[in-house]
């Protein structure tokens, strides 16, 4: 890895200001197609929220959390098994070990050799449309490609400065287990951490403004999800408006008034922060310039991911909307793509999936009902329970469902929601189906091994025409 910081001017193809997944995307298409890039980078390390204080610890820690919940809670007769935690930070310890890793393996390594990427560790500001300022040195470049990120949006709380809160940024860098831990937020990030931090043995209280958690999402599915977090032992609290925060000896107190009228105090040992997420697009002189910022600070894109400034684009979380590593990868090399080739390829979202790692997990892609009746598209919803697939019921683990969501007038797929353990494992075959163009039909006549949990969507499709209880096995 170069790290540049002189007081001379250099010139290259793409300024990407932000260090990770979208900035790496574009930086190693500018070098594939021909061109220089040069990522400026300063705040988190280089890997940027994913590998360091997102997607990869997160995601380790509902492992172990998993696995240690699995060691004292199965189903099968005739096994005696328990499990305890009995070295909190090892695990974190250990979850840093693999973040250091992928940081170096994934990122610093995969440019090291590059000699058309250099990265600088510095605060990046615009003094003009094409030019950047860094470390005591002026960068240009034809194109710029604003790739800084998000982080989480901090409420206006009265006592909110006050009190020791923690975001995913603090989280997975504790070396004990909070004993009881308040979660401020009903959406992902928030159900996530709750039940991993409940298995691990806290008392978890989460605190969700609106009527119901994932918002978003269908009464059928929330219900469903909340019913199983409930069971891990979270305690879910909707309808709350919170009124005040403070410390306390035992740590800390939230004022909360429920459904407006119950008012009460939730106390804690620690306060997580998970209300959403907010661009990173301060400090960088865009107001100035003109380039236009909307709601909750995330940067406004056309389709093909330019700002109002045509020789500046955005990508990653800083532009809102779907904030994943892998559609952050996916705009940061559409961009290097249509500045360097001058094109105006825009970008497409139809078979993006995307994947809640509660457990069970719930994983969608494309449209579900209300989406597909907007659209206009004549559509048809079946939903098979996994009761009905024989690997959730070997496995003694039939909680959730099968969505899958067709036009009647093409038998093409616009959707699915699936609620299941490794739900996530499954959706694949359907964000294959709606990208090519496979149909309901084609699913029905593909061979699925039996005994595995994708014969499940085999089994939703034929569910579409056919009672799935009548069938013999094998879905024959």
């Amino acid at each position: 890895m170069r790290v540049k910081n002189t007081t001379e001017s250099v010139t290259v193809d793409l300024i990407i200001i932000g260090g990770g997944s979208a900035a790496f995307a574009a930086a190693i298409k500018t070098s594939e197609l021909g061109g220089r890039a040069i990522i400026i980078n300063e705040g988190l390390p280089v890997g940027g929220t994913c590998v360091n204080v997102g997607c990869v610890p997160s995601k380790t820690m509902i492992r172990a959390a998993e696995a240690h919940y699995r060691s004292a809670n199965h189903n099968f007769d005739g096994i005696d098994s328990s499990s305890r935690v009995t070295d909190f930070g090892a695990i974190t310890r250990q979850t840093q070990e693999l973040v250091d890793e992928l940081r170096q393996g994934k990122y610093i390594d995969v440019v090291a050799d590059d000699p058309n990427i250099e990265i600088v560790d510095a605060r990046a500001t615009l003094s003009e449309p094409n030019t950047v300022l860094a470390g005591g040195c002026e960068y240009k470049a034809k194109n710029i490609l604003i790739a800084t990120g998000a982080r989480t949006y901090v409420p206006t709380i009265p006592g909110i400065a006050n009190v020791p809160y923690l975001t995913n940024d603090t989280l997975y860098a504790l070396s004990e287990l909070p004993e009881r831990l308040i979660v401020l937020g009903g959406g992902y990030v928030a159900l996530e951490n709750a039940q991993m931090f409940a298995r691990l043995g806290s008392s978890v209280t989460m605190l969700q403004r609106s009527g119901r958690i994932l918002k978003t999402q269908s009464e059928e599915i929330t219900s469903a999800l909340r019913k199983f977090l409930e069971t891990d032992g979270v305690d879910i609290r909707t309808g709350v408006t919170v009124a005040a925060v403070r410390s306390s000896p035992a740590g800390i107190q939230v004022d909360v008034s429920i459904a407006d009228h119950l008012s009460t105090t939730i106390e804690g040992s620690h306060l997580f922060i998970a209300t959403g997420r907010m661009g990173n697009t301060d400090g960088m002189n865009l107001e100035k310039l003109g380039i236009e910022i909307g709601k909750s600070g995330f940067l406004v894109v056309d389709d093909t991911l330019r700002t109002n400034i045509a020789d500046i684009s955005g990508a990653g979380d800083v532009i809102g909307g779907q904030q994943f590593v892998y559609s952050a990868a996916y705009e940061g090399s559409l961009v290097a793509e249509n500045v360097l080739r001058g094109m105006h390829k825009k970008r497409d979202y139809t078979a993006l999936p995307w994947v809640i790692f509660t457990d069970p997990q719930l994983a969608g892609v494309g449209m579900d009902e209300k989406e597909a009746g907007r659209a206009g598209i004549n559509y048809e919803a079946t939903r098979l329970d996994l009761v009905h697939v024989s690997r959730a019921l070997a496995s003694r683990d039939t909680r959730g469902f099968i969505k899958l969501i067709r036009d009647v007038d093409t038998d093409l797929l616009v959707g699915a929601r699936i609620l299941a353990h490794e739900g996530s494992e499954l959706l694949m075959e359907i964000v294959l189906a709606i990208k090519y163009g496979i149909t309901v039909d084609q699913i029905k006549s593909t061979f699925h091994p039996y005994l595995t949990l994708g014969e499940g969507i085999k089994l939703a499709a034929i569910s579409f025409s056919k009672d799935v209880a009548k069938l013999s096995c094998c879905a024959a």
